[in-house]
């Protein structure tokens, strides 16, 4: 026996032993593959639609000639660890299809096709937002969220659900529907049923409202304009600003015309709060981390916003109260009262505040004519007045008050006569 006549026997020995001991290992065939069914990879029940990435079974004949599996425009992942002449065990793509046909591509190494009808569902939705909480029956909003892929159902509190054909995925436009009751919405698309955290019409942790006691109003150095016209959502609202005041290029100090103030506390005796109550008599703000401050507003497009950021501001009675006088504290120093300290320092710490800015990015804001409602959450008043970090230790104690005041914030705009209305100002669980 020669050297090269050793070798090629060897390599034989070698391949007979591979074959005797992997007697199922992966041999990709050739011609093409059938599909007779799809079943659940855990359990014998045949499927025609999976979620992604769901297991499922291939049952067939011939599917070791597949060499790519795309469910829609979307590759599968491929193991020929399970993978057999008749079948396959796969996961569904976890990405969304760009182009969706609702078929399973079967691609074989010399790129034969075969096409198999699976649809492949997205998960279950999720309502994360409504342009108008407080929208009045038959007015059109935008609910907004994730997998709000139609057709769908969407279901107001008190009526039958309203049927929508077609959706991006991420918002559906609607008409509120006449009888509407307040509570959660419900969205069900085909992947399930989803229901939003907010409320629609949400009375809960209800600060002002501008209509009706025991609702507080103005109680500071300003008494701003609560009114109501036919812009009005219902009965009266908070406005800011007046079409002949003028709110300079940095948003400049104009607190009689863009401040709005609560502070508790009798002005005579700022301890006495049974005239004016504190805020957390009106909400419970122990879980202020899952909470946010939500209001609807309202910006003509005559009257645009363009500088200065709305100061959203909470603070304690250690920092301000209704009173002149202000506390004293077990030392004899007074720590709050009706003055500016908590809202731009002088020597004392500033109270946490958002700075809303909705302009900032084009330079210019209005609301199209239309109320829309503004999220603020508790976990994002985090600001100074110029837009550094605010260091203040908050606490459920600290939303004893409210100021919102468009001043400052650290940016620079244009010059404008902007015109705010707000109305429902709230305090409401976002999680």
């Amino acid at each position: 026996m020669t050297k090269y006549t050793g070798i090629l026997l060897g390599l034989a020995l070698l391949a007979s032993c591979t074959a005797l001991d992997y007697p199922d290992r992966f041999k990709e065939t050739k011609g093409v593959p059938t599909v007779h069914f799809v079943r659940y990879a855990d359990r014998d029940v045949a499927i025609t639609q999976a979620n992604m990435e769901e297991t499922i079974c291939i049952v067939g004949d011939n599917l070791t000639s597949i060499h790519d599996i795309y469910f829609n425009d979307q590759p599968a992942v491929l193991n020929t660890s399970y993978m057999t002449a008749h079948t396959i065990v796969v996961a569904v793509p976890k990405n969304l299809p760009t182009v969706q046909d609702d078929k399973m591509h079967l691609i074989t190494r010399d790129s034969t096709v075969v096409l198999y009808d699976f649809k492949v569902l997205p998960p279950a939705p999720k309502v994360d937002a409504m342009s108008n909480e407080w929208a009045p029956a038959g007015e059109k909003v935008t609910i907004s969220g994730s997998y709000l892929f139609a057709p769908l159902s969407v279901q107001f509190p008190g009526v039958d659900p309203i049927e929508i054909a077609t959706s991006n995925g991420s918002s559906i436009e609607l008409t509120v529907p006449g009888g509407a009751q307040s509570g959660k919405i419900k969205v069900t698309t085909e992947s399930g049923t989803a229901q939003s955290t907010f409320m629609y019409k949400d009375t809960r942790g209800m600060l002002f409202n501008f209509d009706t006691d025991p609702h507080p109003a103005n109680h500071g150095w300003h008494a701003q304009v609560i009114e109501t016209d036919e812009t009005a959502l219902s009965g009266n609202f908070l406005r800011l600003g007046d079409p002949t005041v003028t709110l300079d290029e940095e948003g400049g100090w104009n607190d009689a015309n863009f401040s709005f103030e609560y502070w508790p506390g009798d002005w005579d005796d700022p301890v006495t709060y049974a005239d004016s109550p504190r805020l957390t008599d009106y909400a419970n703000f122990s879980e202020w981390k899952n909470m946010a401050l939500k209001f609807e507003m309202f910006i003509p497009s005559s009257n645009p916003w363009k500088s200065g950021a709305m100061q959203v501001i909470v603070a304690g009675v250690d920092l301000v109260t209704g009173g002149g006088e202000g506390v004293v504290d077990i030392y004899g120093n007074v720590t709050a009262g009706a003055n500016n300290m908590f809202i731009s320092g002088d020597g004392k710490p500033q109270a946490p505040r958002a700075l809303y800015i909705p302009w900032k990015a084009s330079g210019s804001y209005d609301t199209g004519d239309k109320w829309i409602t503004v999220t603020l959450p508790y976990t994002s008043f985090v600001y100074n007045s110029n837009g550094t970090s605010n260091s203040y230790d908050i606490k459920p104690e600290t939303f004893t008050s409210l100021t919102i005041f468009v001043w400052s914030g650290g940016v620079t705009g244009t010059a404008c006569q902007p015109i705010i209305k707000i109305d429902n100002i709230r305090a409401v669980p976002i999680k």
